[in-house]
């Protein structure tokens, strides 16, 4: 009912509980002020499937739910949420999660051999309670191998290229999107192309190269001092012209190179002859000093040049590294400061506390994971311009973010908590408009919570399409990927930072549900399927088909569906048959893969 807070969890204990009560208070008020009426607590089958899904990416199994309801606890959803965060599978699960939003969008080919690696360090930061500072700062600064340091995997998944990892700290850490500025000042924001190249310019000096030829994993992100590679010498192009021009008539032609430069003459001459005569002067000899010094993938840069976009083959503009959000505080870059001092800078000024977007860019990409909806929409494109939604609650939240030292479970466990987490989900009208928060939204299951489900309820521990030994397979299990989650995820697979209105189904994965032989083999009522044994243990069919429903959909069948099933059954006449029927139709509705 409009104008009041119940108390839900009236046994809470723990700051983050109290802080769930704070935020709820806020956001009631907020919600008032439209006239907004909340909507009533869910039951407890829709929040522990929830719960489940949100916080370990799996529904719960028919014992967990048939626990949950037996124990009159009234502090039994807090307890829940506390074991979820506390289990390895939140680890597990989340740790892909972040995986996958640093290398969604990977400019480096290659990244999908270091993935393992990478997952495998984010699992173990969310295990051992790293907070989210730590965690960036070890992104951003990581130096090392890419299989024996899973933190280089920022770095790897661009190939050091400053632009890009400088785009991505941004949209990553911050939620605010810079990449436009990397050609001219941002369109519908106020950050402009310098500002965009002064960040770029923390990071020149990163390489990424591969330390054994032989071996295409054993690619190391090193600082350019770290490397065995010098700095190229200031060549003094005027006296190799000289040199070279023989005659002394001012120009080189292709019988007076020498070396390298004999070798690749016609290939100069081409790109450099500018009037065409054949010969070059020393200005178009110059070009080639230009072309030379073009930045290549992974090499680094002793210094940053800003491109020139009206001559793209000349040096740029030389750009020392500063902090785009001018009122950040953070330590003074010299000019000439090494890779780890300018990196270990840029991680000061993104983890500062004077930098409200670190601590907010968190707390709304995990608001939205978990309320299908967040502050700021998309959750990575926020920053001054943009419009929040219920600022108050966001700047709350991310205030006791920051307040908790950047605790990763502090933010779940709190957002967990709140009456706004356990809203029920209302039907509105499509022609009528619906605040956010007020009403839980249906969203639809990442490929992590689908493939995981699949698991759950069909009771296996392979999905593999075809058990046994397969050479691919092998291939990918001896670089540490599991074939079966990687071959799902690239089929449900979407960036993690996409609304979640906006992702649909597509006719390849209808086609996976309703045809894949690891499904059809698994729903048979025969042999030691999870489905023949469910059978044999409830003889009575009303028995069966709500232990299939739960162990499905989490919840009992509607005395509707109970009626139009038990009429199939009898039409059917063949029990197992029947019931097979009924399972795929369960797998293969809406609900399955929606969160509720």
């Amino acid at each position: 009912m409009a104008g009041s807070i119940s108390v839900w969890n009236s046994t809470s204990h723990g700051s983050e509980h109290e802080f769930s009560s704070r935020i709820d208070h806020e956001l009631q008020r907020l919600l008032l002020e439209e006239n907004v009426e909340v909507a009533p607590q869910t039951s407890d089958e829709d929040f522990l499937r929830r719960a489940y899904l949100d916080l370990i990416g799996r529904v719960p199994s028919s014992s967990e739910i048939n626990l949950f309801g037996l124990d009159p606890d009234l502090d039994k959803r807090a307890k829940v949420i506390d074991t979820l965060i506390a289990s390895e599978e939140f680890a597990k699960f989340w740790g892909r999660y972040f995986k996958q939003l640093v290398t969604s969008r990977a400019t480096e080919q290659r990244i999908r051999l270091v993935e393992p690696a990478f997952e495998t360090w984010f699992i173990e930061q969310i295990s051992e309670g790293r907070s989210w500072d730590e965690i960036t700062r070890d992104l951003i600064t990581a130096t090392g191998s890419v299989m024996d340091s899973g933190a280089t995997g920022l770095i790897f998944s661009h190939t050091g290229e400053p632009q890009e990892v400088a785009a991505e700290i941004s949209r990553i850490f911050l939620g605010i999107q810079l990449s436009c500025a990397n050609c001219h000042d941002h369109p519908t924001d106020s950050w402009t192309r310098d500002e965009f190249h002064g960040l770029a310019a923390f990071l020149p000096r990163v390489t990424v190269r591969r330390e054994e030829p032989g071996d295409p994993r054993s690619f190391a992100v090193r600082s350019l001092e770290q490397s065995n590679r010098r700095a190229r010498p200031t060549e003094n192009f005027d006296q190799i012209f000289r040199a070279l021009d023989r005659n002394r008539d001012g120009f080189l032609i292709k019988s007076e190179a020498r070396g390298q430069l004999a070798s690749r003459f016609d290939q100069i001459l081409a790109g450099s002859d500018t009037n065409k005569d054949g010969k070059l002067s020393l200005k178009e000899f110059e070009n080639v000093r230009n072309m030379a010094n073009m930045p290549q993938p992974g090499r680094g840069e002793l210094e940053y040049f800003m491109p020139d976009l009206n001559n793209p083959a000349s040096q740029g503009t030389l750009t020392q590294p500063v902090f785009f959000i001018p009122e950040v505080r953070g330590p003074e870059i010299h000019p000439g400061s090494s890779d780890l001092t300018r990196r270990h800078a840029l991680a000061d000024y993104v983890t500062s506390p004077t930098n409200p977007w670190f601590a907010r860019a968190f707390v709304n990409r995990v608001w939205a994971e978990m309320l299908g909806k967040g502050f700021y929409m998309p959750v990575d494109d926020m920053g001054p311009e943009r419009f929040a939604l219920y600022e108050p609650v966001l700047d709350m939240l991310a205030q006791g973010f920051a307040d908790h030292g950047y605790d990763i479970k502090w933010v779940y466990r709190t957002i967990a908590n709140t009456q706004a987490y356990q809203r029920r989900l209302v039907a509105i009208p499509t022609d009528e408009y619906q605040p956010p928060f007020a009403s839980a939204v249906p969203t639809r299951l990442s490929a992590d919570q689908i493939f995981q489900s699949l698991q759950e309820v069909l009771d296996v521990n392979s999905m593999s399409r075809f058990p046994g030994r397969n050479r691919g397979n092998a291939i990918q299990q001896r670089y540490g990927i599991d074939p079966e989650r990687n071959q799902f995820v690239e089929l449900f697979g979407v960036d993690p930072s996409t609304p979640s209105e906006d992702i649909i189904g597509n006719i390849p994965q209808a086609l996976f549900v309703m045809n894949s032989p690891i499904i059809e083999q698994n729903i048979r009522g025969t042999g030691n399927s999870m489905l023949a044994r469910l059978l044999r243990e409830y003889p009575d069919d009303e028995d069966a088909l709500s232990e299939l429903y739960l162990r499905v959909l989490s919840r009992e069948p509607t005395a509707r569906e109970m009626s139009i099933n038990t009429r199939f059954l009898s039409e059917i006449k063949n029990r197992n048959e029947a019931f097979e029927d009924i399972y795929w139709s369960l797998l293969n509705s809406t609900e399955f893969i929606t969160r509720r």
